[in-house]
C-alpha cells in the first residue's frame, strides 16, 4: 500500500531524499509520492519532521 503526503507537510524536502524508488517530487510548493513508484518502506514517514505522511 502506497503512502500519502496530508496538507500538513511544510515542503521541507526531508522525505524525498530518504526514499529509495524516487517516488516523491514537488510541484506547486508540496511534496507528492507516485503511488505506482512507492515501495511501502515507510522512509519517508520516518524522516517527516511534521507527521505529514501515512499509508494510504
Amino acid at each position: 500500500m502506497a503512502y500519502k503526503i496530508s496538507d500538513e507537510c511544510i515542503n521541507c524536502g526531508a522525505c524525498e531524499s530518504e526514499c529509495p524508488s524516487e517516488a516523491i517530487s514537488e510541484a506547486d510548493g508540496k511534496r507528492t509520492i507516485d503511488a505506482e513508484k512507492c515501495v511501502s518502506c515507510g522512509s519517508c514517514a520516518s524522516a517527516c519532521p511534521v507527521g505529514a505522511i501515512s499509508e494510504e
